[in-house]
């Protein structure tokens, strides 16, 4: 089987070249690395070029904002299985995609997710936060769990039957496309219980108070999307509640 990783980049100069060399550095031998970047006017794309043909597909043009970005790499894809890495995030370590096929081609599943470490922006040996996710029961997302996006990968035929990132949501189209894929299409899915990417804090989502509101507020317009009832009132709680504990955790 062949996996197709999307890495979305616009000024990433800081911090891509770690996110290509761990998925470069991964042991499966059947990766297809694409590159999609919205016109970066910093040294991006020098990096991505230094790379030669390691990079399968490259894009460079002005787009629509990150979601858009994420679906035009998803029109380039021809893998079996398609995996999403932020360009300011890494893999684990190089063993990841081996693990995740594994479990595709023993589970026959259409999805696989894991687990996520949050970090240190210059240091992402140090964990601030442990997102230790757990097995998918139907119902879940409206208890205020889902799995973190960076490590859900889905199989190419998912997205062309069920659609891609829904660019009417402003934020938050990721886990609107989780929540339809595994609520709504219930696609089959199953957890790895690994750590699959460290992901730098700071990112657009929780960079302050005001994107917090907005994010919630584009949850709640996924539900109602995809016809999801929760309750409006208990929702927050049951989202703030376990990043609390996880960050108490941290790496245990």
């Amino acid at each position: 089987m062949k996996i197709s990783i999307i890495t979305i980049t616009y000024n990433s100069e800081k911090t891509l070249d770690d996110t290509i060399k761990s998925v470069l550095s991964q042991t499966y031998n059947d990766i297809e690395y694409i590159i999609v970047d919205g016109k970066s006017k910093d040294t991006t794309i020098d990096i991505v070029k230094s790379y030669g043909d390691k990079i399968s597909k490259v894009v460079t043009e002005k787009d629509n904002g990150i979601y858009d970005a994420m679906n035009k790499g998803l029109r380039l894809a021809t893998g079996d299985v398609v995996g999403i890495l932020n360009s300011d995030d890494v893999y684990f370590d190089e063993h990841v995609i081996e693990k995740v096929m594994h479990k595709f081609q023993k589970e026959n599943v259409d999805s696989v997710y894991g687990d996520l470490y949050y970090v240190k922006p210059e240091n992402v040996n140090e964990v601030v936060r442990y997102w230790k996710s757990s097995e998918f029961i139907k119902g879940s997302f409206a208890k205020g769990w889902h799995p973190p996006h960076p490590s859900f990968f889905v199989k190419r035929e998912a997205y062309e039957k069920h659609g891609f990132f829904d660019l009417n949501m402003k934020v938050s189209a990721d886990f609107e496309l989780m929540l339809r894929f595994l609520e709504k299409f219930q696609i089959s899915t199953v957890y790895l219980p690994k750590v699959i990417v460290r992901m730098r804090t700071g990112g657009e989502s929780n960079s302050s108070i005001g994107n917090i509101i907005r994010g919630n507020r584009s949850i709640l317009k996924a539900f109602e999307k995809n016809q999801i009832k929760i309750n409006k009132l208990l929702y927050p709680f049951y989202r703030f509640v376990p990043k609390i504990i996880q960050m108490i955790k941290k790496g245990k």
